[in-house]
């Protein structure tokens, strides 16, 4: 048996009418609530056998102690975990997103140069920057590590056979879910240690009866780089999302499933700015609906830059939040009295992957492998003058899930060659940034109709548009003669104004994952 890195799957805790969210493994609490899992967000950063991963947990109900289990492939100290800040979970998030951006056909008599055409347009590359109780019968459980991080009392559990530890939890007065040992016994089987963090209410902060914890991080080597998504059906109510951050060194996909692109570079209505979110769930669900069971890539960037951005790239200090620090090749030693440079963070591309899955639709965990740099989703043109249109191999990662609302000229044209298809910001010159399409698990679903917002059809899922309406030409001069003035226009710093918050949904129950041990078939 050879352990295994797994990053898991959420589950999040419903009672009516509170709700308790938490990572990975299950969720146990003194509180008799029932436990469902809707979506689940992991961030994960690898390098050689190395893998580092966090996850974010908020909890809403009564403030009684409650705890969370996770089955990790080996027994973690006090130095391979820390608490983490909460904001760099929603940066990763919204940087990485789905994105709506608007352009407006520039005056086509203005006069240009090659500066105007730079930033925002899709193709800029440039770096941006407790106690558990007395010991009763043997139940073969051993408490191999115990130590307290920042809220958290931490165990760490090694057990003889899931019945054992399911007993054993049950007796120290947590009510986890019926039916527990057998998922548990494949972990146990295969040599699983139990991470068990206990949480002291008196230590934390609740805001509108939602306690704010401190999002966990894990660090530990293993040969396989993989997911437990079954272990987190156990609480399942129905269908589940799941969104898996990986920063590496190069582009992330599955190995055992299908993989599939997110159609990209759609044109749409002006209707799609106040329903973005539900626009955008539609779009994933019908592209699963075309490829059952595929797990879907929407982004593949460096993560330090974007093009448009919705939110600044990820910066050096949040890369060592996630995990650079103990990922960074060391500096070289200094000599006497000199400071030893710092170490030297690697280079990282930010992927994201999203699977929506039901109790009955899965039956093997995720298995991640590297895979071949992509570009898609930027305004750049082929030599036909026609936009891209779906991801291609590429020498870097330049993958996005980018929507245009675009706007053609209605003014005059008076110029003896106007140029048309030139887009870029607003004519009031405004400083706008694209929208990020958040919190999709809960976005609402079945009254979005993709033929009547998107302006082209859309092979690839079987998208035929209700009423054609041709996407605006590409650039091109015009063979009639005309008279007139010119001007030259207010240069957009990002390309693209703000659509609108057009997320759709309620916020996110909270998250959890799970890191196991495992066979190599």
């Amino acid at each position: 048996m050879r352990p295994a890195l797994i990053a898991g799957a959420a589950l999040a805790v419903l009672a009516a009418p509170s709700a308790a969210h938490a990572f990975c493994g299950f969720y146990v609490s003194g509180a008799d609530a029932r436990l469902f899992n809707n979506a689940t967000q992991v961030v994960m950063m690898r390098a050689g056998s190395r893998t580092v991963l966090s996850m974010q947990n908020n909890y809403q109900g009564p403030t009684e102690d409650f705890a969370m289990v996770v089955p990790v492939p080996v027994v973690l100290q006090k130095e391979n975990v820390k608490t983490l800040p909460r904001e760099v979970f929603d940066h990763v998030d919204q940087l990485s997103a789905p994105r709506l951006v608007e352009y407006w056909e520039q005056d086509p008599c203005a006069v240009r140069n090659e500066d105007d055409e730079a930033g925002g347009t899709g193709t800029r590359r440039a770096l941006e920057e407790g106690r558990m109780g007395d010991k009763k019968e043997d139940l073969g459980v051993k408490i191999e590590a115990k130590f307290t991080v920042g809220e958290y009392q931490i165990l760490i559990l090694s057990a003889r056979d899931s019945t054992g530890l399911d007993t054993w939890l049950r007796r120290e007065k947590y009510k986890i879910p019926a039916g527990a040992a057998p998922y548990l016994k494949p972990y146990v089987e295969a040599g699983s240690k139990f991470f068990v963090a206990k949480v002291d209410a008196r230590k934390v902060k609740f805001e509108n009866g939602q306690a704010m914890l401190s999002p966990l991080r894990f660090h530990f080597d293993s040969a396989e780089f993989a997911l437990p998504i079954r272990l987190g059906m156990m609480n399942s109510a129905g269908t589940q999302d799941l969104i898996v951050s990986i920063l590496a060194d190069s582009r992330y996909e599955v190995a055992n499933y299908k993989n599939v692109t997110i159609p990209t570079n759609l044109d749409v209505k002006e209707e799609a700015r106040q329903r973005f979110g539900e626009f955008y769930a539609a779009l994933f669900d019908r592209t699963i609906e075309k490829n059952p069971g595929a797990v879907v890539t929407e982004y593949a960037w460096d993560a330090g830059s974007c093009d448009p951005c919705p939110t600044p790239a990820l910066d050096p200090s949040e890369l060592a939040v996630l995990g650079a620090d103990v990922l960074a090749a060391p500096g070289k030693l200094a000599g006497k009295g000199r400071r030893a440079p710092p170490p030297i963070l690697p280079r990282f591309v930010l992927t994201r992957l999203h699977a929506r899955y039901s109790k009955d639709g899965i039956n093997e965990d995720l298995v991640f492998k590297t895979a071949h740099a992509i570009a898609g989703g930027r305004e750049s043109r082929g030599e036909d003058g026609k936009l891209e249109e779906r991801s291609v191999e590429s020498e870097m990662n330049n993958f996005q899930a980018r929507y245009a609302i675009r706007h053609e000229w209605t003014g005059p044209i008076a110029c003896a060659n106007p140029v048309r298809g030139i887009w870029g910001g607003p004519p009031d010159g405004g400083d706008h940034r694209p929208a990020a399409a958040t919190n999709l698990a809960f976005a609402e679903r079945g009254k979005t109709q993709l033929a009547q917002i998107v302006r082209q059809d859309v092979p690839e899922i079987g998208l035929e548009t209700e009423v054609p309406v041709p996407p605006p030409a590409p650039p091109q001069q015009a063979q009639q003669p005309a008279s007139g003035t010119s001007f030259k226009p207010k240069k957009e710093k990002y390309g693209c104004a703000l659509a609108g918050e057009g997320s759709g949904g309620a916020a996110l129950f909270l998250v959890g994952l799970a890191l196991w041990s495992r066979r190599r078939r």
